[in-house]
C-alpha cells in the first residue's frame, strides 16, 4: 500500500487520481477533513504518523512549504527548513521504524539550479547549487533521507521536477494561457531558449514506476516529457491547442532583458527568457519509462481544462 501526503494538492491529486484508476491500494494524507482521506492536521517536527503508516510499502512524500513570488515571513530560510527539512524526516524516521520499504521525496530543479546553458541539461549526477532558501532546504531534505536510508536500509528516490503543468495549473503558465487567448501581443518571437516541462499526468505515472522499479532504489531522477520547448515555441504551440493564431512579435531578447532589470522584473525574464533543462536519460534507461502523454497532447488536455475553467 502507498501512502501520499500532500494529497489534496496539484501534483497529489492527480497521483490519487491514478492510483484510483489503476485499483492500487492507497492512503491519502490530509491537512483537514476530506471524505476517505486520513487527517493529519498541520505536518511538523512533531506529527504522529502512527496511525497512518500500517501497512504501508510505499510512502510519496509531496507536502512541502513551496517556493513562494512574494516572501512574507521574516527568516524564509527557517520557515523552509522546518517544512521541508525537519518535518519530512520525522515522517521518514517513523516510516523506517514501521518497516516502510521505500519512501520516495518530490524534491526539485531548484536543488540543481535556477538556469543551464542551452542545451547544456542538469544532470542526476553534478553537484547541486540551490540560489533560493526553498531550493536549499529541498536538497538538505535530500541529504538527510540518504544519510536516514544508509543507517536503516530504507530505500530512498528522490525526483526533482521543472517546471510542473496540467489542468488547474496556476502562476506563470496559467498568464501565458490567458495571455495567448487574449491575442495579447508578445515580444517572444526571437526567444530561443529551451525549457524542459512535466506534465502532471506524466509526473504521476513517473511516480508509480519509481515505486514499483527495484533500479529506482536510492536514486536521484530529473523527470521531463522528453521534449523542450523554447518559450514561442510553447505559446505557438498552446495557440494551436487553442485554435488560434499566435500573436508573437519580435524584439531582441537583450533588449527585453535590459527592461526587465530596469522595472524590477529580472526573475520573470529569466523564466520566459532563459534555458533551464534537465537530462532525463536515466528515466528511460534505468527505468524503461517514456512519458505516456506526449507534449502536445498534454498541452491540449490543459488548455482544454483552462477554457472551461475561464467559460464558466
Amino acid at each position: 500500500m502507498i501512502l501520499v501526503t500532500g494529497a489534496t494538492g496539484f501534483v497529489g491529486s492527480a497521483l490519487v487520481a491514478e492510483l484510483r484508476r489503476r485499483e492500487l491500494g492507497f492512503r491519502a494524507v490530509s491537512r483537514s477533513e476530506r471524505d476517505g482521506f486520513y487527517r493529519v492536521g498541520d505536518i511538523n517536527e512533531t506529527t504522529d504518523w502512527s496511525a497512518a503508516l500500517p501497512d504501508i510499502d510505499t510512502v510519496v512524500h509531496l507536502a512541502a512549504r513551496v517556493h513562494v513570488m512574494r516572501e512574507t515571513v521574516a527568516d524564509p530560510t527557517a520557515a523552509f527548513r522546518a517544512a521541508n527539512v525537519t518535518a519530512t524526516i520525522n515522517l521518514a524516521r517513523q516510516a523506517a521504524a514501521a518497516g516502510v520499504r521505500r519512501f520516495i521525496y518530490m524534491s526539485s530543479v531548484k536543488v540543481n539550479g535556477e538556469a543551464t546553458p542551452k542545451d547544456q541539461p542538469f544532470t542526476p549526477a553534478e553537484m547541486p547549487k540551490p540560489q533560493d532558501a526553498y531550493g536549499l532546504s529541498k536538497w538538505e531534505a535530500e541529504e538527510a533521507l540518504f544519510q536516514l536510508g544508509r543507517a536503516t536500509r530504507m530505500e530512498i528516490v528522490i525526483i526533482r521536477p521543472p517546471l510542473v503543468y496540467g489542468p488547474g495549473v496556476k502562476a506563470n503558465f496559467a498568464s501565458l494561457m490567458k495571455w495567448t487567448r487574449r491575442g495579447v501581443p508578445l515580444p517572444l518571437a526571437a526567444v530561443e531558449n529551451k525549457r524542459s516541462l512535466v506534465y502532471v499526468g506524466n509526473l504521476a505515472d513517473f511516480i508509480l514506476r519509481c515505486a514499483e522499479h527495484p533500479a529506482a532504489a536510492n536514486r536521484v531522477f530529473l523527470v521531463s516529457d522528453f521534449a523542450d520547448l523554447s518559450t514561442a515555441e510553447l505559446i505557438t504551440r498552446l495557440a494551436k491547442a487553442m485554435n488560434r493564431k499566435p500573436n508573437l512579435i519580435t524584439v531582441p531578447p537583450s533588449l527585453l532583458k535590459t527592461a526587465a532589470r530596469i522595472v524590477g522584473k529580472g526573475d520573470m525574464a529569466q523564466r520566459l527568457l532563459g534555458s533551464l533543462q534537465v537530462d532525463p536519460s536515466d528515466d528511460r534507461e534505468l527505468l524503461g519509462w517514456t512519458p505516456p502523454y506526449p507534449i502536445d497532447e498534454a498541452l491540449r488536455l490543459t488548455v482544454e481544462a483552462f477554457l472551461r475553467e475561464e467559460n464558466t
